[in-house]
């Protein structure tokens, strides 16, 4: 991801999200020096984005999204595989995410990369007090 991609990510965002980040916070993550973002890109069009921290030797997933047009065609999966090559590259030894309890699609994504759930932040989501699964991945 580069700053030429912000507009595309944020309308993803306000699309993908309750409370979406703004252009200023991507602008900020992209001046992070242990933020790592991508995107997925159609043409010219941005159609998906993720990111991660890497902190020593541990990386933490911020972010996943795809333009409701785009899903149901494995733009995500081939993000999150990414990720963790990535990851893998850096010698990083495992990665973590939260997810909303309720969103069963993403949370079998990640079990089907070998993700498991091994904590529980109650009323997590600030917007609207939905809970979310702590998921955990060893590389």
């Amino acid at each position: 991801m580069d700053f030429n991609d912000i507009n595309g990510v944020v309308q993803i965002e306000s699309r993908s999200f309750s409370s979406p980040w703004t252009a200023a916070m991507f602008n900020e993550e992209l001046n992070n020096p242990i933020a790592y973002y991508i995107v997925a890109i159609n043409g010219q069009e941005v159609v998906g984005y993720a990111g991660m921290w890497l902190i020593i030797d541990e990386a933490h997933i911020t972010n996943i999204a795809v333009d409701p047009k785009y899903r149901r065609r494995n733009i995500a999966t081939e993000m999150i595989r990414l990720l963790i090559e990535k990851a893998r590259e850096m010698n990083i030894k495992a990665m973590t995410l939260e997810v909303r309890s309720c969103n069963f699609q993403a949370i079998e994504l990640y079990k089907r990369f070998g993700f498991k759930t091994e904590g529980f932040r109650k009323g997590y989501y600030r917007e609207d007090g939905d809970d979310a699964l702590i998921m955990w991945l060893t590389l």
